[in-house]
């Protein structure tokens, strides 16, 4: 019999709380709406029986940057590419050029350098908060997203797009939404006499009992600093609590408190042991993940955004069925709410500042296409991304015993919390980046990296006065 399903209604409800209502006034002109071009406009305000034959309408191109790349995005970019099919179709002579980039490269090498050259594309994938989309908007560099969002009756659709605010502005648009948890290989867990951890000691016992079988304890690939970041992410909250971040963000709170040192001793000494992945600095995302759909690793850390990989139909097929998730485990004397769940949705679309009447046409329309309910809904259950707009929670249910588990852990979330990056400017998730693989590399010490990035932002609040 299958599993009862159960509905996301509660995890909808926690998260009102976060829910941000925004406003402000467009300086632009008026555009055409996004099934008109200026010249169709025109010709249908004339007479029938004055009116030319139509003229043939002029292609123009429309840049799109988007990181849906390789098999394990496959379910995302399907759905971008039936958008991008229907916002051509709607618009006379707009002809979307796809441009796929990685994820990193994007945010931090290519999308910075063609902002400082003034040459982003008319849209691309944009990360929020003050490192990215907030520190873009001051620079004047993206369009403002708030007349467009009342035109298209979307303003209030959304439960939180916060991180792309500035001055009351809405700046970028996120996808979706995601937690970060625990992955785990049931079958591996069984057949090796481990009962699923409910606390950190059983989770330290399990990664010793499969180290001592030669089986990886958790798959990891370090190549990117992100993809570690994510662990450090929630592990520091349970050691220091959930506000952590930000309050190391507005200055409240210091990385060098002893709780959050503890927390990255705790990681350094994961590390020590032996229970990453072997030579994880020179193994990226992609590589961890099919580490663990290969069955080397009993554990994955990773978003709920994963999900999808287990499906049958999914790249990691092979274990659909055979996967589990759990929360972070309390830390005993750990601070603050030891049920926080991380909640993030940051990821999203951002669009030029420099744009004509076509591409803001185009950009309309493709806003109108991708931000629907039913994107929403189909996002959730193809692909395992929870909803970043307001939905009809008697949609969100599932019978994947993954995401069953997922929506009942973060319905008994007592708090959320943010991602550490989505708080401070670009230089301090920079250089917490660059702490965490010298801690990997052993290069570093929990003790002087906290000092490095507590430099790192007193710097930038400095700055800020």
């Amino acid at each position: 019999m299958k599993k009862k399903l159960i509905t996301a209604a509660a995890s909808v409800l926690m998260l009102s709380s976060i829910l941000t209502a925004c406003g402000g006034n467009n300086k632009n002109s008026a555009s055409p709406s996004p099934s008109q071009s200026p010249s169709a406009t025109a010709t249908e305000s004339a007479s029938p029986s004055d009116s030319p034959s139509p003229a043939a309408v002029e292609r123009f191109d429309v840049s799109l940057r988007h990181i849906q790349i390789g098999e394990l995005q496959k379910f995302r970019k399907a759905i971008l590419d039936e958008v991008v099919k229907k916002s051509e179709e709607e618009v006379p002579g707009a002809n979307f050029e796809m441009d796929a980039v990685e994820d990193s490269f994007n945010r931090w090498t290519k999308l910075p350098a063609e902002m400082a050259a003034g040459n982003p594309p008319k849209i691309f994938d944009l990360f929020g908060g003050p490192g990215d989309g907030q520190k873009f908007a001051r620079a004047n560099k993206l369009l403002d997203l708030t007349p467009i969002l009342a035109e298209l009756g979307l303003t209030d659709k959304f439960t939180d797009y916060s991180t792309f605010v500035v001055d009351g502005k809405v700046y970028g648009l996120p996808i979706g939404a995601g937690s970060e948890g625990w992955f785990y290989n049931a079958e591996l867990l069984e057949s090796n006499g481990i009962a699923v951890p409910k606390t950190l000691e059983e989770l330290e016992a399990a990664f010793e009992t499969l180290k001592g079988k030669g089986i990886t304890p958790i798959a990891m690939g370090s190549q990117a600093a992100w993809v570690p970041f994510m662990l450090l992410n929630t592990l520091i909250p349970r050691y220091a609590g959930e506000d952590i971040q930000a309050g190391v963000a507005n200055g409240s709170r210091k990385m060098t408190e002893p709780e959050v040192v503890a927390a990255l001793a705790k990681y350094e000494e994961w590390v020590k042991k032996g229970y990453f992945t072997k030579g994880e600095l020179g193994i990226d995302y992609a590589g961890q993940t099919n580490e663990f759909i290969a069955g080397k690793a009993g554990f994955l850390f990773d978003g709920t955004w994963r999900i999808s990989t287990f499906n049958a139909d999914g790249v990691g097929g092979a274990l659909n069925g055979k996967v589990g998730y759990f929360a972070m485990p309390a830390v005993t004397g750990g601070k603050g709410d030891q049920t926080a769940v991380n909640y993030n949705q940051n990821n999203g679309y951002g669009f030029s500042a420099d744009v004509n009447d076509n591409e803001k046409a185009a950009i309309k329309a493709f806003i109108k296409n991708l931000y629907t309910e039913e994107y929403q809904i189909r996002g959730f259950k193809e692909d395992g991304v929870l909803p970043s707009m307001k939905v009809d929670a008697a949609q969100l249910s599932s019978d994947n015993p993954v995401m069953t588990q997922v929506l009942a852990t973060n319905a008994a979330a007592g708090k959320v919390f943010p991602h550490f990056d989505s708080l401070v400017p670009g230089t301090v998730n920079g250089e917490f980046e660059k702490q965490i693989q010298n801690l990997i590399a052993g290069k570093s010490s929990p003790q002087k990296a906290a000092e490095e990035i507590q430099k790192a932002m007193d710097a930038e609040l400095a700055a800020m006065k």
